[in-house]
């Protein structure tokens, strides 16, 4: 069925025939924000998702002296609501509850205790799982997380739960686009200042980016293997690591549309995925009377 719509503009009327479908179609498309949605429209969200849902993670932590205190958490959500376009998955909001100890001295650094950043990891996503997802993907877009999201997701096999937790944790591709020109290129660095001219390019200061050193400044020399909390201070006092001067659009572009499109695949291969959830499942049942797992 159509109908003819009117619109007044300038003194002059414009009228336009309009699909009634295709206007109940427009009404009814589902945002991928959690946050946006209705209680009925998140029921529906929960099954056009197949009960898959992004928990992108970032941090509030110094960006060198040019980009902002929220760059990983801007980038993870932007790549996550992107890959959710591309395949519907229900977006969880802002999660900036990380690890982010080494960057305390920096002025808007907010650093939970490794206590809290656990417990409210697990009362996220069993509060995700509670409402329906029970694929969960967690898309890192802070390096400091590196460790702390695998262990996370290990600890999932402490106690049975009826969802999976699944962890991205790729930020830039290993090969391939512009040519960088930095050796060091990793916080703040060329390749997160670029896609930040992609995301949120009105909160860079380019002009900015050379008025701080981004270079390794060897304060601790210790041997290969040897690993020691305080070694990214003692590397880049000033939280910071490269040289953001050199960033540019083509190279976030290319970066930007790399981790959407990875994390878009995740999410194909995540909603085909159902031996995750009965692997976790028989693999409790068994932990539950050990002696009885054939040897």
């Amino acid at each position: 069925m159509n109908w003819k719509r009117c619109v007044s503009t300038v003194g002059v009327v414009l009228c336009g025939v309009i699909s009634l479908g295709q206007t109940a179609s427009a009404q009814t498309k589902l945002s991928a924000h959690w946050e946006e949605l209705t209680g009925p429209d998140f029921v529906k969200a929960i099954q056009q998702a197949q009960g898959t849902c992004i928990l992108p993670i970032g941090i509030l932590e110094k960006h060198g002296p040019h980009m902002p205190i929220g760059s990983d958490l801007l980038n993870a959500r932007y790549v996550a609501l992107h890959a959710a376009e591309q395949q519907y998955a229900v977006v969880f909001p802002e999660y900036y509850f990380g690890q982010i100890a080494e960057a305390r001295q920096e002025p808007g650094t907010v650093s939970y205790s490794r206590e809290l950043q656990l417990a409210l990891l697990q009362a996220t996503t069993d509060e995700m799982g509670r409402n329906g997802c029970k694929k969960i993907l967690v898309v890192n877009g802070h390096g400091g997380n590196n460790h702390l999201l695998p262990y996370f997701a290990q600890t999932q096999l402490e106690k049975p739960h009826d969802y999976v937790v699944y962890i991205f944790d790729q930020r830039v591709p290993a090969t391939g686009g512009p040519a960088k020109k930095t050796t060091i290129d990793q916080h703040a660095g060329e390749s997160e200042t670029s896609k930040m001219l992609i995301v949120r390019p009105d909160l860079v200061h380019m002009d900015r980016a050379k008025s701080e050193s981004g270079d390794d400044q060897h304060h601790v020399n210790l041997p290969d293997g040897v690993y020691t909390g305080i070694w990214w201070y003692a590397k880049f006092p000033d939280h910071y690591a490269g040289d953001g001067s050199v960033a540019n659009r083509e190279l976030g572009d290319y970066q930007v549309k790399w981790w959407v499109d990875a994390v878009s695949k995740v999410l194909v291969a995540i909603k085909a995925d159902n031996d995750s959830l009965r692997l976790q499942k028989e693999f409790f049942e068994k932990a539950t009377h050990p002696l009885d797992t054939p040897q």
